[in-house]
């Protein structure tokens, strides 16, 4: 998982990516492909 400055971008890489909210932190997601896990916060 990477921590990172812009989630917008990490987004925009492939379709399946989603934005979710947990305990005060924002997080990238993609079931599809899991290599796209980003965390920010």
């Amino acid at each position: 998982m990477r921590v990172a400055n812009s989630l917008k971008t990490l987004k925009a890489r492939h379709r399946a990516c989603r934005v979710i909210r947990r305990k005060g932190r924002v997080y990238v997601i993609n079931k599809s492909n899991p290599r796209f896990k980003v965390r920010q916060g």
